[in-house]
């Protein structure tokens, strides 16, 4: 019994060490916005979770916005922004589907982020690069299929489920 009991303690020890599991998913929200809600439509990413390689905790939102709402918006490109959302917010908006990340899609994406924010000039444009474009940008680096239809450069919502319905493997999500 001695033996027996020593094996046990030992493969309970040895389960104890080794890392827990870890992930980040990446969440694919929208917006439906409203006149009483104070903002137009919209869509952002959400990151949570761990790494793998270090287990560091991640809980990151990034999404694509003009830097002043104005009617220049409707004129063409204006100053740009990235807005990370508040959670009260993010409780308000449908989460379309998530993916799993791999620590290097995890800081490619950050790359991505930041060389939006940081891009010279006005790069915001209502119908050429909003917060669709953006997400969408985030989409294909974890390898989903996107595309871009005119009829939905301004409905998130439309879009993300439009988006869903082009990855097979987002089913079920």
């Amino acid at each position: 019994m001695p033996k027996l009991f020593s094996r046990l303690l030992a493969a309970v020890l040895l389960l104890w060490a080794l890392p827990a599991a870890a992930a980040v998913d990446l969440s694919f929200h929208s917006y439906g916005g409203g006149l009483f809600s104070g903002r137009y439509p919209h869509t952002f990413i959400l990151m949570k979770g761990k790494l793998d390689k270090n287990g560091q905790a991640v809980n990151e939102n990034y999404g694509f916005t003009a830097k002043e709402v104005t009617p220049a918006i409707l004129q063409g490109p204006v100053a740009h922004d990235i807005m990370v959302e508040k959670s009260d917010y993010i409780s308000k908006t449908k989460r379309h589907f998530s993916v799993t990340l791999s620590d290097a899609q995890y800081y490619r994406i950050k790359r991505e982020v930041s060389a939006w924010r940081n891009a010279p000039g006005k790069y915001y444009d209502l119908d050429n690069r909003n917060c669709i474009h953006f997400v969408g940008a985030m989409a294909k680096i974890v390898g989903l299929k996107v595309d871009y239809p005119k009829s939905m450069m301004r409905k998130p919502k439309k879009w993300l489920d439009h988006v869903k319905s082009l990855n097979p493997q987002l089913r079920g999500r």
